[in-house]
């Protein structure tokens, strides 16, 4: 079966990361410019949350909170989620949809961060799986393999 690390041996195991102290305009502007919906936030080595598009909304823009002002670390989704490196993909499905996540860092056993998997990446990659098989059931089918 494969694994979450399969996902990040093609997607790469770089992160956006962000510090909690880091204003909520610096974490926005980061997440324009990057084109994602999420940071992780670290303290230091260490996984301390997620601040997502969601966070802005619900905690930021609904409480009228000045972006400038409100530090990331106040407002950031402090129950995290994470999944070891060798979680089965259906296993890191099931977690993302039961705990209505959009994004799932990979952690070690120690808490150190070696990824970060969106629903997007696991989308792409059934997809492309799924093409793969059909293109494979098709040749058999029609005798070319």
């Amino acid at each position: 079966m494969p694994t979450v690390l399969d996902i990040l041996a093609t997607k790469g195991d770089h992160v956006h990361t962000i510090a909690a102290s880091a204003t909520v305009l610096e974490a926005t502007q980061l997440m324009n410019d990057q084109k994602i919906g999420a940071l992780v936030v670290m303290d230091g080595r260490k996984v301390a949350g997620m601040f997502t598009e969601r966070d802005v909304l619900r905690r930021v823009i609904a409480e009228e909170r000045s972006p400038r002002q409100v530090r990331v670390g106040d407002v950031m989704t402090r129950e995290i989620v994470c999944c070891g490196p060798d979680t089965d993909l259906d296993d890191a499905s099931a977690i993302m949809r039961d705990r209505r996540i959009r994004h799932l860092p990979i952690c070690d056993d120690d808490g150190q961060l070696h990824g970060l998997i969106s629903i997007g990446d696991l989308n792409a990659f059934h997809a492309s799986h799924q093409e793969a098989h059909i293109s494979f059931l098709s040749e058999y089918v029609y005798g070319r393999v």
